[in-house]
């Protein structure tokens, strides 16, 4: 096989994006292309979707209000299932 280059153009953000979400999957850019184009070879199209696991607006408040009352000296802590059962039942 032997290997040629392909030239794209585009807006240079959009490459700077692309090239960190590559590079959090374990790809850099030439792997990430050389991917989509073989499969879209063997699917006869567009092939897949392939993206990182964003949680939604209602998970991320979930996930600071946590981290908020980790670090709040007030809050009650449980160091048991069964402490936070009964705590809640009351």
């Amino acid at each position: 096989m032997s290997a040629t280059n392909l030239n794209i153009r585009t807006d240079k953000d959009v490459k700077e994006q692309a090239e960190q979400l590559f590079a959090e999957l374990g790809l850099n850019m030439t792997t990430a292309i050389n991917l989509f184009l073989r499969t879209a070879i063997r699917k006869h199209g567009i092939p897949f979707d392939l993206y990182l696991d964003v949680p939604n607006e209602t998970t991320v408040a979930a996930i600071e209000e946590g981290k908020k009352l980790l670090n709040d000296p007030s809050s009650p802590k449980y160091s048991s299932m069964e402490e936070l059962k009964a705590a809640l039942e009351s």
